[in-house]
């Protein structure tokens, strides 16, 4: 696939079965209008609809990765509040909580690539990644306490299992920034590199020799047991890992390990997830 832009906020690129997907509104440091909200949730849709790829590294574009929410703009339309926070059913994601769990459903290691700021809802989109790799002098802050509010964009679900509760609920109540070194330190990043984007697409090579399947098997395996019963956890292992051992490139993987002075064979499009 080559560069396609979306809604004008968004490029989405392919690259050797890598997806990079850019944040397109640096005049506004990326700050989140309806328009980015949209174009956040197709992309994550049209992401889910392909086999093929392996990884997926977001970033943005210009000085920072995302500043958050766009007040201005959101709050100057009457309907585009109840557009962001409308549901049919109070377990489900609305469009506010999509464009962060909606890299959690993924069947793909996503991988946030954090420079600048990354503050308030920027931050929440990068807790719906399964690693964020942030630069040392970046900035990351809960900021919905500037205005009074709580974080309500799915974020809470990395919370959980990234931070302690007391961490949590003062960077929370606070809106305290830190720098990519705290975050790391916190556990409200993943690793801290001077260049972010070079990180990621390291580790999404590293996690391409891998077979498909078995990466996302781990993710929905670990995603859904992290906090659930010691019971179902072991009955998700035990029916994720027949399905993956019934699998093509279970095998393939297998071949390619005892095999290495034999040409490698290719992977096959990843199961169904």
């Amino acid at each position: 696939m080559s560069k396609e832009h979306i809604n004008d906020r968004l490029t989405v690129e392919i690259k050797e079965q890598i997806a990079f997907v850019t944040l397109e509104r640096p005049d506004k440091h990326n700050a989140l209008d309806m328009a980015m909200f949209y174009a956040i949730r197709d992309v994550i849709k049209r992401l889910h609809r392909n086999r093929n790829i392996r990884a997926v590294i977001i970033a943005g574009a210009g000085e920072d990765f995302c500043s958050g929410l766009d007040v201005k703009s959101v709050m100057k339309s009457k309907s585009a509040p109840l557009k962001l926070l409308f549901k049919w059913l109070p377990w489900q994601a609305n469009l506010a909580q999509y464009v962060s769990t909606g890299w959690r459903s993924l069947p793909v290691p996503v991988i946030a690539a954090i420079h600048g700021r990354c503050w308030g809802g920027g931050l929440q989109i990068a807790q719906g990644a399964d690693f964020i790799i942030t630069e040392p002098n970046a900035s990351l802050a809960i900021m919905e306490a500037k205005w009074g509010l709580i974080p309500d964009m799915g974020g809470s679900l990395a919370v959980r299992e990234s931070l302690n509760l007391d961490v949590a609920k003062r960077l929370a109540m606070t809106g305290e920034q830190v720098s990519g070194q705290e975050a790391v330190a916190l556990g409200l990043a993943s690793i801290c590199s001077e260049n972010a984007k070079e990180q990621a697409i390291a580790l999404a090579q590293e996690l391409k020799v891998q077979s498909p399947d078995s990466v996302a098997g781990v993710k929905k395996l670990y995603n859904k047991s992290w906090f659930g019963s010691a019971g179902m956890a072991l009955a998700r292992e035990s029916y994720y890992q027949i399905r993956i051992l019934m699998g093509k490139n279970s095998q393939i993987k297998r071949y390619n390990q005892l095999n290495s002075d034999k040409p490698e064979r290719k992977f096959k499009p990843r199961k169904s997830w």
